[in-house]
């Protein structure tokens, strides 16, 4: 039987995506390519064999993680062939990590690789402000998380403003939203601080802080982020990036925020001692003025006030002579600069019997610079005449 190639391919193809329409793989990623178009295309492989896998843009987008190489996981799908190139593979409709474990070997080789290259760095750090007037919260704006952080803030700092970044904080695209609204909130004006964060759950729930986008949007944020992910015994890599780790979203906001109560208690505490103090020091200079008043100096005020009379008389006198002698002196400086400005008035000189030779506005001073093709404008002391 002579068969063409596109014969036996679409044989082939029908034999394939009728016998394995359903089916669910296990194996450890590799050469993972998140292509332009939104499409995956990876190598699904194990250590005798290799197939390869394509899920498609719009499928991919319910995928909680970001695939990497070296990471073992279940894809399920159908197998499909490509004719033009007469391949074969996975046509894959969801993909998840094979166990827990993996998704921990994630986070440690993710761990390493920014650990490596300082962004965990503690040198690097920002300050976090102690008096903030506006703080920025990523997270989800429906979430308990974010109503407990109100409650906290609404308790302990009522003064400052809250800027919430909406984002979600869980499944497909969540890591992608959080980075954008941290971008955000560094792009909005005033804002002191920035919390993310979110409740707590399973690994997977939190996972969107442990992707490589978010950690880098952290680390590259101009102003101080504090990670709030979670309860006190989860640790994401978000954390570890941040300027300051919160147990909690509710422990980050008491973290980025002052206790009013505590402000007044410093105030009252600090009027009362300056009181105190101030009673203090008039106290003192109470009888230092009492101490001066009663002595020999104070027991004969008019000698001390004649004697100070009559050096304020001398000091006077000098004073005036001096103003005098200036004043004189200035004024003679005066009338020679009258008389210099006077001789190189214009009009005084006119009147003596000279002229101004004028062209096009301009005075004319050598015989070689006028033009006789041109008007000619003659200033005397009484009139002006032009001549053409």
């Amino acid at each position: 039987m002579l068969l063409k190639v596109s014969e036996i391919t679409n044989n082939i193809k029908l034999l394939l995506e009728e016998n394995f329409s359903e089916i669910s793989v296990v194996g450890e990623l590799s050469n993972f390519k998140a292509h332009v178009s939104g499409h995956w295309y990876f190598t699904l492989k194990d250590s005798n064999a290799q197939i390869s896998c394509t899920m498609w843009r719009g499928i991919n987008k319910y995928v909680f993680f970001t695939p990497q190489d070296g990471l073992k996981v279940i894809v399920s799908g159908k197998i499909s062939v490509y004719p033009p190139r007469g391949n074969y593979q996975i046509d894959v409709r969801s993909i998840k990590a094979a166990g827990e474990g993996e998704l921990q070997a994630a986070f440690e080789k993710l761990k390493k690789k920014l650990s490596a290259e300082g962004l965990f760095d503690e040198e690097i750090k920002k300050r976090i402000p102690r008096f903030p007037a506006k703080i920025g919260i990523a997270t989800a704006i429906d979430g308990a998380a974010f109503k407990d952080m109100l409650s906290v803030v609404s308790r302990r700092y009522p003064l400052t403003e809250i800027v919430i970044a909406p984002c979600r904080v869980q499944g497909a695209g969540a890591a992608e939203e959080i980075a954008a609204s941290i971008k955000l909130l560094n792009e909005t004006d005033g804002i002191d601080v920035i919390i993310i964060g979110r409740g707590g759950g399973s690994l997977e729930d939190l996972w969107a802080f442990n992707e490589e986008v978010v950690a880098r949007a952290v680390f590259e944020s101009n102003l101080p982020v504090i990670s709030g992910v979670g309860h006190e015994i989860d640790f994401t890599i978000s954390d570890f990036v941040s300027d300051l780790r919160a147990p909690t979203p509710s422990a980050a906001m008491e973290l980025a925020t002052p206790n009013i109560d505590d402000l007044i208690a410093f105030i009252s505490d600090f009027s009362y001692n300056s009181s105190n103090q101030m009673f203090e020091i008039i106290s003192e200079k109470y009888n230092l003025v009492e101490n001066i008043s009663n002595s020999y100096g104070f027991r004969k005020p008019e000698e001390i006030i004649k004697s100070g009379s009559q050096q304020l008389d001398n000091l006077l006198y000098r004073i005036q002579n001096k103003t005098v002698n200036l004043l004189g002196s200035k004024r003679s400086q005066l009338d020679l600069l009258k008389s210099v400005i006077k001789s190189f008035d214009t009009n005084k000189i006119l009147e003596r019997g000279f002229a101004l030779i004028k062209q096009n506005d301009k005075i004319v001073k050598k015989s070689v610079d006028l033009k006789k093709d041109l008007p000619i404008k003659i200033k005397f002391s009484d009139n002006e005449i032009e001549i053409n």
